[in-house]
């Protein structure tokens, strides 16, 4: 890929080369991006996948960056962030929010216009694509309670409608993570409410969130699903393993579900540590915490072999 190519290719484009994803993941770790696209409109999202899939090269779609950690190695190809996609409008009881919109935003803009079912996302730092991929939920809220349907880009370059039915949520899960077609837009079907009980929930679990979580310090989030029959965070400190450092990554001191980036943490750091938390769990408890948190991109070791 020749940079200087694609700012003549695409003159519109916010496009970076070899740009640290430091930058803009939640960990504010994660090696460089070859190519960086930020579309701003489903046009130019189609325009950059139609390209990217007729060149043959690889692609990488992030929301915000929230609940990921990328490898130091960073990735190849080409990567788009689609937080520039980001508008929402209200249709009567209808919230129609593009991919890359806050879905924090999505939910304050669903209190504005008095609709209630929204108030449980009101803390999740990810985008709104990001939640339907992960059926992201909070405070006993899931996405795929109140998610009618999702305009999607489909790797052959396709634009459909998926209702929520088809794409098959389950817990932190959805069709999109073994289809890994594209988020465009996302069509909320929510309830007129009064305003008043509305923005007291959303104050109600703000606070919930800022007391108990470590907001003060970066993170990629809840790293692991909660296993069957068992809380996280209680097995984490059962384990002895509350407030372990490893590298610039600790267990989380306010919350043992979370590793935050204390000192200069490297990806390494917190996957090292994950993978850590995993073995010691499994040996005490004879638990499997599978993790929530996505891990993609390639290692130095493997970037140094290209």
């Amino acid at each position: 890929m020749n940079y200087t190519n694609l700012i003549k290719q695409f003159p519109n484009l916010i496009i970076k080369e070899n740009e640290p994803l430091s930058n803009y993941s939640y960990t504010k770790t994660g090696g460089p991006a070859d190519i960086l696209f930020f579309p701003a409109s489903i046009a130019e999202v189609t325009a950059v996948i139609n390209w990217t899939r007729e060149e043959g090269y690889p692609l990488t779609i992030l929301g915000n960056a929230s609940n990921l950690i990328v490898r130091d190695g960073g990735i190849r190809g080409v990567t788009v962030i689609l937080t520039e996609l980001n508008q929402i409008t209200v249709d009567k009881n209808r919230l129609i929010a593009d991919s890359g919109a806050p879905i924090i935003e999505v939910s304050q803009a669903a209190y504005e216009a008095e609709l209630t079912g929204l108030e449980f996302a009101c803390g999740i730092p990810g985008s709104t694509g990001g939640a339907v991929y992960m059926n992201a939920g909070a405070y006993e809220g899931e996405v795929k309670d109140v998610i009618e349907k999702a305009t999607i880009l489909t790797l052959d370059g396709d634009i459909i409608e998926v209702s929520n039915e088809n794409l098959e949520f389950s817990y932190r899960t959805s069709k999109l993570q073994s289809t890994h077609d594209i988020v465009l837009d996302v069509t909320f079907k929510l309830k007129s409410g009064n305003p008043e009980k509305i923005k007291d929930r959303m104050d109600e679990l703000t606070f919930l969130r800022t007391s108990k979580q470590p907001l003060e310090y970066p993170s990629c989030g809840s790293v692991f699903k909660r296993p069957t029959g068992h809380f996280t965070g209680k097995l984490i400190q059962d384990a002895g393993l509350q407030g372990l450092t490893w590298g610039g990554a600790q267990v989380s001191i306010k919350h043992a579900g979370f590793i935050v980036n204390i000192d200069n943490a490297t990806a390494t750091d917190y996957i090292e540590l994950i993978e850590h938390i995993q073995e010691v769990i499994l040996e005490k408890f004879d638990v499997e915490l599978e993790r929530e948190v996505r891990i993609i991109g390639e290692s130095i070791e493997e970037t140094s072999r290209i």
